[in-house]
């Protein structure tokens, strides 16, 4: 739990048990997850408000990110601050990350035809991974 600790001291917010256990879940998953994932593998017993509460507060302070799916779900993942896209498997939630930015030419047109300085922008693919397909070949 000390990276846990430290994570939440960095961005002076108070080290709680409950933090401490959604931080290591998060840390631990392979891809993103949801609310309802952490809240069924806690071994700490909190309600699933308490565990949104939580999430909500680590969103704010850029530990983590939330990601609305195409199903409306929100799946949440350890924020790793840099700049990155990725391709999300609609069945295995599987985060397929890109090698580049295929809107940094977009970016720059757009924002010398506003006039706007531009400070971020999110995107991401939805689709079904290799795995995936192929398991579907096999039924």
């Amino acid at each position: 739990m000390f990276m846990e600790n430290n994570i939440l001291k960095n961005a002076s917010l108070k080290s709680t048990k409950k933090r401490n256990i959604i931080l290591k879940i998060l840390n631990d998953a392979h891809s993103p997850v949801t609310a309802e994932y952490i809240h069924e593998n806690s071994h700490l017993k909190m309600s699933l408000s308490t565990v949104y509460r939580a999430l909500n507060v680590l969103c704010e302070k850029n530990i983590i990110e939330k990601t609305i799916h195409q199903n409306g779900i929100a799946y949440f993942s350890m924020a790793n601050n840099v700049h990155s896209h990725s391709i999300i498997c609609t069945l295995c939630n599987k985060r397929i990350p890109l090698d580049n930015c295929p809107l940094a030419g977009l970016e720059n047109e757009i924002s010398k035809k506003t006039g706007c300085m531009i400070t971020g922008h999110n995107l991401e693919f939805f689709g079904i991974c290799p795995k995936c397909i192929k398991n579907m070949d096999n039924i």
